[in-house]
């Protein structure tokens, strides 16, 4: 919180796409009813940080902000933010690459993650810019009524396979540190075992070349267009890799990750829900800190 009281709401802003997160912050922030003012603030130096109680981190160029991070002596103190003191963090496309345990196809001499998502990522997945593209999206917090989101993937990252607990992941070529919740009231919002897939991409939106036969979607459509049953992973697989190539959302306990750019659309419904599951996460700490103090 602020001085003042504020809930403070961060955007990281060493670059990228953080003033269009911040814009679309507060015209969320208009159709919520909230228990306290909402004051949303970019994020540059540990300072600023020791304000939030949730953060973003945008979308731009991971290894850039990762660079500027270390320089900036905020890498560390964001890793605390978001592993440690288990604050609500949000990471769209680049922001998602740094929130992801585990990264592939870095660039020579890897970068620096954050961590928080129990996932292992593809870096520029679906190939380079001049590829970028948009498509309708079917995220699973919406109504059933609620028209598709439209998604904006943009040099986009994908989740290659889900992270067993426990394990260090194999063959990749970066990981996050390992950090563990400063206590019992942010373990309780660590959720270290389940990590909840938002949305996947049907398979006629992956790449068509380079794919080998971990690259099919977690689930099969029907006729109708409608998920069908999952597919188990191969018995003896280490991480649940098989058909994981589709996931382009993710949550674990308070921590989101989306491939693509809410920010970009002018769709307020994401960044809505976002802080509406931080309203949540605040009140729930409060209740639990309550219930400490009282044993």
């Amino acid at each position: 919180m602020t001085r003042n009281g504020n809930i403070a709401v961060g955007v990281l802003a060493l670059q990228g796409a953080f003033s269009e997160h911040l814009q679309l912050l507060k015209d969320a922030a208009e159709q919520l009813e909230t228990p306290g003012k909402l004051e949303f603030i970019l994020v540059k130096t540990p300072a600023d940080l020791e304000k939030c109680s949730a953060l973003i981190i945008p979308g731009g160029e991971s290894t850039t902000i990762a660079l500027i991070a270390e320089r900036s002596n905020i890498l560390e103190p964001l890793r605390e933010f978001v592993k440690v003191h288990r604050r609500p963090t949000w990471g769209t496309c680049a922001g998602m690459i740094l929130l992801s345990e585990a990264a592939n196809r870095t660039k020579k001499g890897g970068q620096a993650l954050i961590g928080g998502l129990s996932v292992r990522v593809n870096r520029n997945h679906f190939g380079r810019q001049v590829e970028s593209f948009d498509t309708l999206l079917n995220l699973n917090f919406l109504g059933k009524d609620e028209a598709p989101f439209r998604g904006v993937f943009i040099r986009a990252p994908i989740v290659e396979s889900i992270l067993p607990k426990g394990e260090e992941p194999e063959d990749v070529e970066i990981r996050a540190p390992s950090k563990k919740p400063k206590g019992a009231i942010e373990e309780s919002f660590s959720d270290e075992e389940n990590v909840e897939i938002l949305c996947q991409l049907q398979r006629r939106l992956l790449p068509t070349e380079g794919l080998n036969t971990a690259d099919g979607p977690l689930h099969e459509l029907n006729s109708g267009g409608e998920v069908g049953k999952v597919h188990a992973a191969p018995e003896g697989e280490k991480e649940n890799c098989s058909n994981a190539s589709s996931i382009v959302a993710v949550r674990q306990g308070n921590v989101v990750g989306t491939s693509f750019h809410p920010e970009l659309t002018g769709d307020l419904r994401m960044h809505k829900w976002w802080l509406g599951e931080v309203l949540k996460d605040l009140t729930r700490r409060e209740e639990l800190l309550r219930a400490q103090l009282n044993k």
